[in-house]
């Protein structure tokens, strides 16, 4: 899951566009992101545990799930330069071992006094939505960056 980069300025958004990636999660995904956070709740790690409970199966982390939205802001849209603002998450239903996520941002709305972007944000498996909420992330703006801009 190797996203291009692409660089937009706050100048280059408008409401509508949107950007996506897909990404199947793999067990060492969620082995990795435990040992990277110290969440150790074994409904993630242990399939004995995790099958006596109403998933019946070990699920990723939910804040798993929602760094592929982070992905999406930090290499496509807006892309490098952009900063988190605020994000919220509506957890809707467990993504599974071996599920492929597909996540969508889109532009919500444009702020041009303070150069940001709201962003609705879906992650979903299967055509059901597993996650959604809005980003709010300050995208530098053409005229005031002195950014390099990234050549592909």
């Amino acid at each position: 899951m190797n996203l291009p980069l692409r660089t937009l300025f706050f100048e280059d958004l408008s409401v509508g566009m949107a950007e996506w990636l897909e990404k199947t999660i793999a067990a060492s995904d969620v082995v990795g992101f435990a040992q990277l956070t110290g969440d150790r709740n074994p409904i993630h790690l242990s399939e004995h545990f995790a099958a006596k409970t109403p998933f019946g199966t070990r699920v990723a982390h939910g804040l798993y799930t929602a760094s592929l939205i982070s992905a999406v802001l930090g290499t496509r849209l807006p892309g490098p330069g952009a900063v988190y603002i605020s994000q919220t998450l509506n957890f809707r239903a467990p993504v599974k071992i071996g599920d492929t996520v597909t996540v969508v941002v889109e532009v919500a709305e444009l702020i041009a006094e303070k150069s940001r972007a709201r962003l609705t944000c879906t992650c979903s498996v299967g055509g059901e939505v597993v996650l959604d909420g809005e980003a709010l992330v300050k995208v530098p703006s053409q005229s005031k960056s002195r950014r390099p801009v990234i050549k592909l």
